[in-house]
């Protein structure tokens, strides 16, 4: 398929390189920039939490990162522990890729245990991870480290949608697709671009396409990237 990603550059990159590699044309059109935001990183913790491959690389040069990198890490999945060595953490634990793995995980080794948490966030959450492991006994403390800013509709995108050269978009956060809608708005092609088929990481991403009076959307069955691209396979033929 020809497909429109439109995550931030880093995550849209990886995506489009795993697209690429099951023979689907890709174009790269982040519709969202990361900036790293101050945060006070000082305080005692046994242990740090990350739930998106922007997390660790937004704390490079602060004061305190090294001795953060020698802290256990817990990431949400593969892509966010793979960011989190890069970064220089050592000690990684894996989670299966959505927020309730992680609660588990992060449960399993610190449940009654008395142990505090850093936990490394972007300023825009879907789920208050937080607050759910406060709630089984776990004091966790949250600093904003990074933020996701709209960028203006890429040209190019402009230029494919309306030669009607996209076959679909996929959107892996709200923001994303808030972004999407406003930007075609803005352009003056929000109707075609509301035309194409939408593939969205949850029921809740698709809500502003929806909204917008999209038709053709369609949303993965659980919030997890594999579960995305399964939506670009075709169904299996019905057995007779």
């Amino acid at each position: 398929m020809r497909l429109v990603v439109t995550r931030p550059k880093a995550e849209g990159a990886r995506t489009a390189a795993t697209l690429a590699a099951l023979g689907h044309e890709v174009l790269l059109a982040p519709l969202l920039r990361i900036e790293p935001v101050a945060a006070d990183l000082s305080g005692a913790w046994d242990a740090v939490i990350v739930t998106s491959v922007n997390a660790p690389p937004a704390i490079a040069g602060y004061p305190g990162a090294a001795a953060l990198h020698r802290l256990p890490v817990f990431a949400v999945g593969a892509a966010s522990a793979e960011a989190a060595r890069a970064a220089g953490f050592s000690r990684v634990s894996t989670a299966g890729g959505n927020a309730r793995d992680l609660l588990h995980l992060v449960q399993e080794r610190y449940a009654a245990s008395g142990a505090r948490l850093l936990y490394l966030a972007g300023e825009d959450r879907a789920a208050d991870l937080a607050g759910e492991l406060a709630a089984h006994g776990i004091a966790v403390d949250m600093r904003i480290v990074y933020r996701a800013v709209a960028v203006s509709f890429p040209p190019r995108l402009i230029a494919a949608l309306q030669a009607e050269d996209v076959e679909a978009v996929m959107h892996f956060s709200r923001r994303t697709a808030d972004a999407y809608v406003a930007g075609a708005s803005e352009a003056d092609i929000l109707e075609v671009a509301l035309a194409v088929q939408h593939f969205c990481l949850s029921a809740r991403v698709a809500e502003p396409l929806r909204a917008a009076g999209a038709r053709r959307v369609a949303a993965a069955a659980r919030p997890e990237e594999a579960a995305l691209l399964a939506l670009l396979s075709p169904a299996p033929p019905r057995s007779r």
